[in-house]
């Protein structure tokens, strides 16, 4: 499949720009016909008013010390985004990695230089894959194009011809004569050139950095020693505090509340009343990353003090009555599940796959079963925090954000501003998993900040109300249905109905459901799969792989007990649905099976279970990561059950960084397992019950198993697709098959703490 980007890198279609910089060089790129950029002050900031100052390229700078550095504009939340684009950069360039460093693009610069940073796909979303192709190959010429300059600089000064010039390690050396100069030494004057033909990046098999070298995350020293800046470490001058509570149930409104019996409380400034109705609205046409739907502010109350801690002791002494709402319907989860267990199969659902006729289909021996996962919280380690500065003119923002487009246009609309009058500052983040892409935290440090201008609020959500006031994973419940050949044992037909349960379109995906080759190759001749949803007031959230997380549970899942209706064994039977399919999927099958030790005896009471799928759009051929987790677990007699051992295969297409990938992998497994074994939040009257680590089981270290991360079914296909989501699904799955291998006991909801697995 070809996909056309907004920003081409035809090298007839743009244009590379230098400029001198305290003495170095700086570079950008930019599409031909693209709004040159506006100056900056000498301090950095806007100069908007049109004031004179220094131009300052937009992408990558050189100083006279040879320090390099790359703006990003993907925020970094521990995945090592900012390294790989940075890692991509020096391939090209050729520096002293030691010498290089990052920092975050300017959201607010992008949208003055009209899309300056809008490279590929999401570019400022903290959660795709780095090596989007669009910015991957920009990334690189930036390299390329920089190398080239010094070298031709190097040239000039020695009155050399360029060709004669290597450059290593920020050394360039004339290899006749071995005289050496480094970059930052004719940095200036690289800035100055301008070459006839901007050079073209060096082929794949030129690489010497990329996919060859492990490095570690460019931020690791600075969270090591104290000195990253998160969210949470803000500090401006003036700064105060806000502790925020909204309403129990989520939609409801605050009745009533007492500020007098706080105000005198040792350092409260001020009591504060967020009201969604007072929400203003920029003319400006919003570009917000995901809308504003669910970002809308909601009835809370909040309190400003010198210190957090007096912020909180006077909000927890505040009175306040609470009108809940709709929401309060709805007395307990169980509720909520059976209702939407009752529109599955209901005449408006929507189909999103059919082939043949699934009521044609006949064979004796037909599998039925229903799936279930339920709410959970992301559960970052940082809480949700942002610190805001509002003033009658201006609104300035420092938060961890997964994305800048969406706090950046949460922020514009909250404050009616135009985007000339916003700036918003990208830390670094304590965790995402998917909670922070909505920026609704955002608006309502902002709201808060509205309601106290002129100091810098920083909001800091307690872990109760962060809990509480979550963006959850979509509940799924869905019923499955096969049909299988008398002869072959193959499903002849299957269909199946999802119902997702919440208000947010946006995060009711079929990823994980509707794409799964076994579906989609013409194996099973009869396929009809729908979903339908059931709204209700409890708000979604992009939990990490949005609702494939659970679509790969149910379909493994149900695919396992086919394949032992059936009588073929589990990895047997997968291989022969995916005989047709890509061949990366059945090496990623064999090969995590092989080293897992499939089919070798384990003691009574232990087994092993596989499972396979892709993230995201499983139904493209080389697309995506495609994971295949194969688990082994023990069970005690009394039910105590014990991972003992995960191997994972994987194909991505390439890697760039090795070590980052297996991070990813094993994080992304361990996220999973803690979600099939753990994870479950619960309803009382509409509210959500579970506030803090004490009632909601998170996997400890000295219960996480080993997991083996295999890279030999790794394909080679030029792709580097995101790999941190993909493996959130098959280890769900995985480890409840294994269960049943090991006990016989077939478990089709989670998490697996709350069910009885004791046997005799």
């Amino acid at each position: 499949m070809s996909t056309k980007h907004p920003f081409s890198l035809d090298r007839r279609e743009f244009l590379v720009s230098a400029t001198v910089l305290a003495g170095g060089m700086a570079l950008g790129i930019r599409a031909a016909g693209a709004a040159a950029r506006p100056a900056l002050t000498q301090t950095g900031a806007w100069a908007s008013d049109g004031a004179e100052g220094n131009e300052f390229s937009p992408w990558i700078e050189i100083a006279p010390d040879d320090t390099v550095t790359v703006r990003v504009a993907q925020p970094e939340i521990g995945n090592g985004a900012t390294t790989q684009v940075a890692m991509t950069v020096t391939e090209e360039l050729q520096c002293d990695w030691s010498r290089v460093r990052v920092v975050s693009a300017s959201i607010q610069r992008n949208h003055l230089e009209k899309g300056v940073y809008a490279i590929g796909f999401q570019p400022f979303f903290g959660g795709h894959s780095t090596s989007d192709p669009g910015r991957f190959q920009h990334t690189l010429q930036l390299g390329a194009s920089a190398r080239e300059r010094l070298k031709a600089a190097a040239a000039a000064r020695w009155r050399v011809p360029a060709g004669e010039i290597v450059v290593k390690d920020s050394v360039l050396t004339h290899t006749p004569t071995g005289r050496k100069l480094r970059y930052g030494q004719v940095a200036a004057e690289a800035a100055a050139i301008k070459l006839e033909v901007e050079p073209k990046p060096k082929p794949r098999s030129e690489w010497r950095f990329i996919g060859r070298k492990s490095v570690p995350k460019l931020t690791i020293p600075a969270i090591a020693t104290g000195r990253a800046e998160f969210g949470i470490d803000v500090q401006q001058p003036g700064m105060v505090y806000a502790a925020l509570k909204q309403s129990p149930v989520h939609g409801g409104k605050l009745r009533s509340h007492q500020p007098e019996a706080v105000l005198r409380m040792p350092g409260v400034r001020a009591v504060v009343v967020i009201d969604p109705a007072k929400t203003r609205r920029s003319p400006v046409k919003q570009q917000a990353t995901f809308g504003f739907g669910d970002t809308a502010a909601q009835s809370g109350v909040a309190v400003i003090a010198d210190h957090y801690w007096q912020a909180r002791k006077a909000l927890e002494a505040l009175p306040c009555e609470w009108d809940a709402g709709a929401g309060a319907q709805w007395a307990d989860e169980r509720q909520i599940y059976d209702a939407a267990r009752a529109k599955l199969g209901n005449t408006k659902s929507i189909v999103m796959r059919k082939a043949g006729d699934v009521t044609a289909a006949t064979g004796k021996r037909v599998v039925e079963a229903g799936y279930a996962t339920p709410y959970s919280e992301n559960a970052a380690m940082e809480p949700l925090n942002a610190t805001a500065l509002v003033t009658a003119d201006r609104a300035e923002v420092w938060c961890p954000t997964q994305d800048q487009q969406q706090a950046y246009w949460v922020t514009i609309d909250e404050t009616g501003f135009a985007p000339e009058q916003v700036q918003l500052h990208t830390t670094l983040v304590g965790g995402g998993f998917g909670r922070r892409t909505q920026a609704d935290d955002v608006r309502m440090a902002v709201a808060i900040a509205r309601e106290y201008p002129g100091h810098p609020v920083k909001t800091i959500w307690s872990r109760e109300e962060t809990f509480q006031q979550g963006r959850y994973r979509t509940p799924i419940v869905s019923q499955f249905r096969a049909v299988l050949d008398d002869d072959t044992g193959l499903p002849q037909a299957v269909s199946a109905d999802a119902a997702y349960i919440g208000t947010s379109g946006t995060f009711q995906l079929p990823l994980g459901y509707y794409d799964i080759p076994y579906f989609n190759s013409g194996v099973i001749p009869h396929v009809r799969l729908a979903t339908t949803n059931l709204p209700i007031h409890i708000l979604n959230g992009a939990w990490r792989a949005p609702c494939y997380n659970s679509h790969a549970f149910a379909v493994e899942t149900f695919i396992d007990e086919c394949a032992h209706a059936a009588g073929i064994d589990p990895l047997d039977f997968r291989l022969k649905l995916l005989a047709s399919w890509d061949r990366p999927w059945s090496d990623c099958l064999r090969v995590a099976a092989q080293q897992a030790g499939w089919g070798q005896p384990l003691p009574r009471g232990e087994g092993r279970g596989i499972a396979i799928s892709c993230w995201p759009l499983a139904n493209l051929h080389q697309n995506g990561a495609t994971i295949a987790t194969v688990a082994r677990v023990a069970i005690a007699r009394d039910g105590a059950i014990a991972i003992r051992q995960i191997d994972v295969a994987f194909d991505c297409g390439s890697i760039a960084n090795p070590d980052a990938v297996r991070a990813q992998v094993e994080g992304g497994t361990l996220f999973g397992l803690n979600a099939v074994l753990n994870e479950e939040l619960t309803v009382k009257n509409g509210a959500i019950v579970e506030s803090n680590f004490h009632d909601y089981p998170m996997l400890r270290m000295a219960d996480a198993p080993a997991v083996n991360v295999h890279f030999e079914a790794l394909s080679g296909h030029e792709r580097m697709a995101i790999i941190g989501e993909a493996p959130v699904g098959p280890i769900q799955a995985a480890v409840g098959n294994a269960v049943y291998a090991a006990i016989g006991k077939r478990l089709r909801r989670t998490p697996f703490r709350t069910q009885d697995l004791r046997w005799s």
